[in-house]
């Protein structure tokens, strides 16, 4: 194969990768909008749309399969390809988070409501939703300053799960027609803080891309 055909397919690779997050941001946003609206149509939508998404991973890891057994790249280009293949795989677990929110708009049918919960939620949500689209650019930019800076943002992430927590077990307490929306709460926050992990492992392919080192940005969360 000719260099430039090489480095077309190579453009190609990473411009679906882009595309993939792209949908995965998609899906977190509107997971999450449709848990705070009860919308079950929306909710749907992103469990439906997940097959999409799991396709495009087995796309991504078979063509850098196939371009490093058929190329043998080296150096820069090697790297780009594990980055793909790797962080495709994180993408594809925070799209399966995505969809775990959306059942549990489904599953919860007349509960007791906890409005301020649920505002705590929804900002989480906004700020993982930033996140994911930092890192993205940051991919595209292969700026590893950018992408140590979004790992930090995690630390928030971890706050907001800390506070929802905190908040819900309270709520449990004093009401207990909130325990099935609490525990509910509970665990749409746990997939926004791993979704949240997900990212900062993509930073720390960001990070491999441009130096070549494996570098752990930030402590694992406590579980």
């Amino acid at each position: 194969m000719l260099r430039s055909q090489f480095e077309e397919e190579l453009l190609n690779l990473h411009n679906q990768f882009y595309e993939m997050g792209m949908m995965v941001s998609n899906v977190v946003h509107k997971s999450v909008r449709a848990y705070i609206n009860h919308d079950k149509k929306i909710a749907q939508e992103v469990i439906d749309y997940d097959v999409e998404i799991n396709d495009m991973e087995v796309k991504l890891e078979k063509k850098s399969f196939e371009m490093i057994a058929l190329q043998q790249p080296v150096t820069t280009d090697l790297r780009m390809i594990i980055t793909v293949m790797k962080a495709s795989s994180d993408l594809e677990r925070m799209a399966d988070h995505a969809v775990s929110i959306a059942k549990s708009t489904i599953r919860l049918k007349g509960e007791t409501r906890i409005p301020e919960i649920e505002k705590e939620i929804s900002d989480m949500s906004d700020y993982v939703k930033k996140m994911v689209d930092n890192v993205l650019i940051a991919y595209v930019k292969t700026d590893q300053k950018d992408a140590r800076m979004i790992a930090k943002m995690d630390t928030r992430v971890n706050e907001y799960f800390d506070s929802i927590y905190r908040h819900s077990i309270k709520a449990m307490q004093a009401n207990p027609e909130t325990v099935v929306s609490g525990t509910d709460y509970l665990h749409v926050a746990t997939y926004l803080e791993r979704i949240g992990d997900y990212v900062t492992n993509i930073c720390e392919w960001i990070v491999y891309l441009a130096t070549g080192k494996i570098t752990e940005l930030n402590n694992p969360h406590d579980e």
